[in-house]
């Protein structure tokens, strides 16, 4: 079992910057690819990025792709997402999620969930 923890959300002004993080508890963080997704008030959660077990293989959103940059540490069992040049519509809560490959988070097939953290963009 593994649990997720996400942390870094916060109000910022557009063509800010911030850094999500997200902690997994247990030994098999590395076992998983790992997914951020996001739900803004009334819409659905959408798939925003995805990275590998190792970091080798990474996937965006087209409406991130250039922002934002997904990472990993296996050592410190944390996967980022380093948020650029925020634009009032990213404004969501933001969801860390496991899944068993980058395949599968992208489509939302995933294996556990974060309980999410609200970013809010002011513009």
């Amino acid at each position: 079992q593994v649990q997720l923890v996400e942390a870094g959300g916060g109000l910022v002004q557009a063509g800010g910057s911030l850094r999500l993080s997200c902690a997994a508890s247990g030994r098999t963080f590395s076992a998983y690819a790992m997914g951020w997704f996001r739900q803004a008030p009334g819409k659905e959660r959408d798939f925003v990025a995805a990275i590998s077990q190792g970091g080798g293989i990474i996937y965006y959103a087209d409406s991130v792709k250039g922002r934002f940059i997904i990472s990993r540490d296996n050592a410190k069992n944390t996967v980022y997402l380093q948020m650029n040049s925020l634009k009032s519509e990213d404004t969501a809560v933001y969801y860390c999620a496991a899944g068993s490959n980058t395949a599968a988070v992208r489509t939302s097939r995933v294996d556990h969930w974060g309980q999410g953290t609200q970013v809010t963009v002011s513009s």
